[in-house]
């Protein structure tokens, strides 16, 4: 098994770009490319998709900075603390859920049975994202049970096909926040997620510093410029559909591989 070449990080990095503020499973994707066209190994590949979370995370931490300097002011006695209790317990609590499911997927060792699971959690996300209605409430009546329950449905998108983001705001929403508090909420609660599961993983074996600082950058740059018109975009489209018809699309393609080959 080869490592990714530049080439095929540049393309990952745009993918990973481009499909973070989707609610459609970048991690899924990109496992997905991973596993099917580079021939990764699952291991390899889940450690690859995590380090692609870096430059969107960079992106979502420039874009929401206002909120981040609130929050370390608020270590200091001087800014929104209300919001920094919220994000420590969603962080807390995502890693009861993250953690072991970590370790479950990082245990796989059939590409096949990889591909099968992000297949079923691709349907899985286009159900939930059928479930929710229209909000109402601001972000500051939002409970700290409610922000542990938020972690622990954070915690799940470490599997392959779950939509992070997808997952998040529908639990949001399904609450009666209204939608510019839950877009912003869940992509603030990303970045600890990231950041953890990155310092889990570290880099991923035998890449070139070089090829991992571009990898960051492109990653970033397509993710900061694409933010605020995807999001736009995502809203006029039904999501629900496409991840449930790529999620029987994946797990018919691979049960016929299994079968045949």
């Amino acid at each position: 098994m080869d490592e990714p070449g530049l080439f095929a990080l540049a393309i990952l990095s745009v993918v990973q770009g481009i499909a973070e503020w989707l609610p459609v499973s970048s991690e899924g994707m990109s496992m997905f490319l991973m596993l099917n066209v580079l021939k990764l190994d699952p291991a390899s590949a889940f450690t690859y998709a995590v380090f692609l979370h870096t430059g969107t995370m960079l992106a979502v931490l420039v874009r929401f900075r206002g909120e981040f300097a609130e929050m370390l002011l608020a270590l200091y006695g001087d800014g929104d603390v209300r919001l920094l209790k919220i994000v420590v317990v969603a962080s807390l609590f995502t890693a009861f859920t993250a953690l072991p499911l970590m370790l479950v997927v990082k245990g796989f060792r059939s590409g096949e049975l990889v591909n099968l699971l992000i297949g079923v959690m691709l349907i899985l996300t286009g159900l939930i994202l059928r479930l929710p209605g229209k909000g109402y409430r601001d972000l500051e009546e939002l409970g700290l049970k409610e922000a542990a329950l938020l972690g622990l449905a954070q915690g799940f998108a470490i599997l392959p096909g779950i939509s992070r983001s997808g997952t998040t705001i529908s639990f949001l929403l399904l609450r009666k926040m209204k939608e510019e508090h839950a877009l912003r909420l869940s992509f603030i609660i990303s970045v600890p997620a990231v950041m953890g599961a990155t310092l889990i993983e570290g880099l991923p074996g035998g890449v070139p510093a070089t090829s991992a600082v571009l990898t960051v950058a492109i990653t970033f740059a397509v993710g900061y410029a694409t933010m605020d018109l995807l999001l736009r975009f995502a809203r006029k489209v039904n999501f629900s559909a496409f991840c449930i018809s790529l999620g029987v699309l994946a797990v018919a393609t691979t049960l016929m591989v299994m079968i045949y080959v």
